[in-house]
């Protein structure tokens, strides 16, 4: 039996280019994961004393020197903290203006009409930053749920072992990548700072905007004030937030039908649309200036949108 020397080098090829691709992603994920259990350390690096570091990590994240929340629109304040996007007001602005001189100039070159400059500056330099935020935080909550079960059973096992309470917050902060570990180590930082347990935990569940955290806080809070088995109570509370969490990915699953469905009805009209639109382009062009068809799209437009607020409500089921 004869080996072809071509296809023998090929494979070779080929199996060193894969060792190589599988090497560079191992090195760049570990390489990610460290960079983000290091993230507050970066910080703590750069400052000294634990004075600087509180003020610093809250100026991040668009808190004042108090660890309240700035002057802003209420809304706006906690859609910027719960997302945990690095805050600097300067850049923010100056992003902004470039969104909407992008937005308003493709929205006045698409549609050959200057008003729309207006309203495409409108729609990116406001809606998109939102939208960014919003997503932002809906990632790291999404996190927060998935983080927290494991960082209560650390501060378990470190009581168990007879570590005070801050220094197992404080594990949590130095163990965990974010989003947690950096709210954790916050949290650390503040009782270093003079706050009590239960006011740096109140803090970082406004912070975190998250039920599951409320949860947490009102643990340490009924703790605080009634007393009783703060060991056994966070593992209640472990196991709560597991269960819970096991609850929303059935819902999840359940409601999988439902948002597949919403995303073919959307989607279907506008690509049915566009591969009219490429292959027959006076199909829509020789009547796209009419009134009535105008007037119709229009329509067809805030019908479709309604139709899916109407579907998001009936799949957007809370626990």
């Amino acid at each position: 039996m004869k080996f072809d020397g071509n296809l023998i080098v090929l494979i070779l090829v080929f199996a060193a280019v894969f060792t190589a691709g599988q090497a560079a992603f191992g090195l760049f994920t570990v390489a990610t994961q460290k960079r983000l259990v290091n993230r507050r350390l970066k910080v703590a690096d750069k400052v000294d004393g634990v004075s600087a570091l509180v003020m610093e990590l809250r100026k991040q994240r668009g808190l004042n020197a108090a660890g309240d929340k700035g002057g802003r629109l209420r809304w706006l304040s906690d859609l910027i903290v719960a997302s945990g996007v690095t805050y600097d007001a300067k850049k923010w602005v100056l992003y902004a203006v470039l969104a909407a001189l992008v937005g308003g100039m493709a929205a006045a070159v698409l549609t050959k009409v200057l008003l729309m400059f207006v309203v495409g500056a409108l729609v990116f330099g406001l809606g998109g930053p939102i939208i960014y935020l919003r997503t932002m935080a809906g990632k790291r909550a999404k996190a927060l749920g998935y983080q927290l079960p494991q960082a209560l059973e650390i501060i378990v096992r470190s009581l168990e072992a007879g570590h005070p309470v801050p220094t197992a917050i404080n594990l949590v902060g130095r163990e965990m990548s974010d989003p947690i570990g950096s709210e954790f180590g916050m949290a650390a930082d503040e009782i270093a700072y003079g706050a009590t347990m239960e006011q740096a935990i109140a803090r970082m569940s406004e912070r975190c905007q998250h039920p599951d955290v409320d949860l947490f806080a009102a643990t340490v809070r009924l703790q605080e004030r009634a007393g009783g088995n703060l060991t056994g109570l966070l593992k209640l509370n472990a196991a709560t937030v597991r269960d819970r969490h096991k609850m929303r990915l059935k819902i999840k699953a359940a409601s999988s039908e439902g948002r597949a469905s919403a995303m073919i009805l959307t989607s279907a009209p506008f690509l049915a649309m566009g591969f009219i639109i490429i292959s027959a382009p006076h199909f829509y062009g020789d009547v796209i200036h009419e009134p009535v068809v105008k007037y119709g799209l229009a329509i067809l437009g805030v019908w479709m949108f309604i139709g899916n607020m109407v579907m998001r409500r009936m799949i957007d089921l809370r626990l």
